[in-house]
């Protein structure tokens, strides 16, 4: 059997004495592509900087691609949460991909055959996401949905094995999110993926499983959204009614629906129409 791309044991974590993450367990088999939900400060980006080496365990043990976490250097691309751009910052999309190439220390040896070897690499990238027609371009010039896809080419210049992104969706529209997802799924027939979210539209039939994460992790081997995901997800007690209608009309806060009684969604009106069996309002 093939060696598990995250193996995490009894994992806990704590900032000034207060546990974030605690009892943490999760094997990820190779190829995975697991979504990894739940409310603010439940955790999530904590453990992606846990499974980068960035941080430490106050306990347990984390493994990644069969390495201590922080020991599989290129093997793993990474895709940071916060990615602007300033418009005065003159690098190009080819530019901002070699940044993914960059080792500190190493790079004022690299001789003229690495570097012709690198922008190759860079290109390759940039064609993977769709880009490599605007590899001179200034990265401030592109749309907000274009910048995420050169950063993600940026994360996977160096050919990883896994891809861990920070919600790589939250900066863009409707539609680049469904393009991102799309690029994502293909990606992952190449690499496993790791991909932390508050949308909840970014569970589709790309993902393959979902981690809830609210101090602890719950590992669902689905990617649909039963009452018990969402209420996990959301960072709710209780489980009730549909996910749908919970999260188009609930009580829980999110960001892109309106209220279910906000006069300018449905004002309620349709909580009271019953349909006959015949299809026709009551």
């Amino acid at each position: 059997m093939s060696t598990p791309a995250i193996e995490i044991s009894d994992l806990w974590f704590a900032y000034d004495g207060v546990r974030v993450l605690d009892q943490v367990n999760l094997t990820l088999p190779a190829g995975d592509f697991l979504a990894v939900l739940g409310p603010n400060g439940g955790g999530k980006s904590t453990l992606l900087r846990l499974l980068l080496g960035l941080a430490k365990p106050g306990g347990g043990s984390v493994r990644v691609l069969g390495q201590p976490a922080g020991q599989a250097g290129g093997r793993i691309g990474y895709l940071p949460q916060f990615t602007q751009v300033s418009a005065s910052f003159p690098i190009t999309v080819l530019g901002a991909v070699l940044l993914g190439l960059v080792r500190p220390g190493l790079d004022c040896f690299r001789g003229a055959g690495q570097r012709r070897r690198d922008r190759e690499a860079a290109l390759n990238a940039l064609s993977r996401v769709g880009l490599s027609a605007h590899a001179d371009r200034r990265l401030s010039d592109l749309s907000g949905g274009q910048r995420q896809r050169v950063f993600i080419a940026r994360a996977i210049v160096s050919g990883p094995e896994l891809l861990l992104l920070d919600e790589p969706t939250a900066s863009v529209d409707g539609k680049s999110r469904q393009e991102l997802m799309a690029l994502l799924a293909e990606l992952n027939r190449d690499m496993t993926i790791v991909m932390v979210s508050h949308d909840m539209s970014t569970v589709d039939g790309c993902v393959k499983s979902i981690a809830c994460v609210n101090r602890s992790l719950h590992h669902h081997l689905d990617s649909r959204l039963t009452p018990q995901i969402f209420a996990e997800a959301m960072g709710v007690d209780q489980v009730a009614g549909c996910p749908v209608e919970l999260l188009a009309h609930g009580p829980v806060p999110h960001r892109v629906v309106l209220a279910h009684d906000n006069p300018d969604c449905c004002g309620g009106r349709h909580a009271h129409t019953h349909e006959k069996d015949g299809g026709e309002p009551a």
